[in-house]
């Protein structure tokens, strides 16, 4: 009986934390939010799935005749889904340290912005200029210019103590 009540227990707070995420973008308390927030959504949760992975979940959430909003009843059992299931988890520090150790083939211990931009903008999945501006100026170290990629790790990387 014990791992019934846990089970339900672990399903009540996580379904109480999608509805909280959920309220915050329903701007008209009608149980809908526009589906440009979805992505802002799913990642207040801890959920960071790829664009292409987050155009899925919205193909799966929204209406037969879309119309620019999904509805909470939708949204509740897809995202409950994905938060038991552990999916879209963040990238350890560690493994994201890595990632830029790699990129930084002379050890260093920094990259200059051009070459991070260069990497971001023409590798993978792009990233837009406007995105690229917004990481560098939390990036780049104001005194000298470059990205300490430690410290911006540190700074990036999601704590997930749920």
């Amino acid at each position: 009986m014990a791992d019934k009540y846990s089970a339900d227990t672990i399903i009540t707070e996580t379904q109480k934390r999608i509805s909280n995420a959920f309220d915050v973008f329903d701007h008209e308390s009608n149980k809908t939010v526009d589906v440009r927030e979805i992505g802002t959504i799913i990642r207040s949760l801890g959920c960071f799935p790829s664009e292409a992975d987050l155009h899925d979940i919205i193909a799966e959430l929204e209406e037969e005749e879309p119309t620019g909003f999904v509805r909470y009843e939708k949204f509740l059992p897809t995202m409950t889904k994905i938060l038991l299931e552990r999916k879209f988890r963040p990238i350890t520090e560690d493994l994201l340290l890595q990632a830029f150790e790699v990129l930084d083939q002379q050890k260093k211990g920094h990259l200059e912005p051009e070459e991070l931009t260069k990497y971001l903008t023409q590798e993978g999945e792009p990233f837009t200029q406007e995105e690229m501006d917004e990481m560098l100026s939390a990036a780049v170290d104001p005194d000298k210019n470059v990205i300490l990629y430690k410290d911006f790790v540190s700074m990036m990387t999601f704590d997930d103590t749920r």
